[in-house]
């Protein structure tokens, strides 16, 4: 069990490991949209939104219903969202000590 929890969370992992991806289930967090919202938002082609539509559709981080000739995405599990914010909040600490190294370098410079 321990072993198939770690392959599910490797690939799930790399489902996310992709800048456009992150950005997709970014807005969707903010709500259902369309591949027409999201490429327009996104300022890309509707080709690339779909295939990394694709990919986080395969591993069902995000789930699609059609409407018409639309198909509305959405997130999966609404956990994703705390998911990202996490992540932002890691990035942030990571950044913070980023920028105390270099004022430590930057006093040691002047001293």
């Amino acid at each position: 069990m321990n072993r198939e929890m770690q392959h599910f969370k490797a690939d799930f992992f790399k489902a996310l490991s992709h800048p456009l991806r992150i950005r997709i289930l970014e807005l969707l967090a903010e709500g259902e949209k369309s591949v027409n919202e999201l490429q327009y938002i996104l300022n890309t082609e509707g080709s690339a939104v779909s295939q990394q539509l694709s990919i986080l559709r395969s591993k069902n981080i995000v789930v699609g219903v059609k409407e018409g000739k639309k198909v509305i995405y959405s997130l999966r599990d609404p956990l994703l969202t705390t998911l990202l914010a996490v992540a932002r909040e890691i990035f942030n600490n990571h950044l913070i000590d980023t920028i105390s190294i270099l004022e430590e370098l930057e006093e040691e410079n002047i001293s």
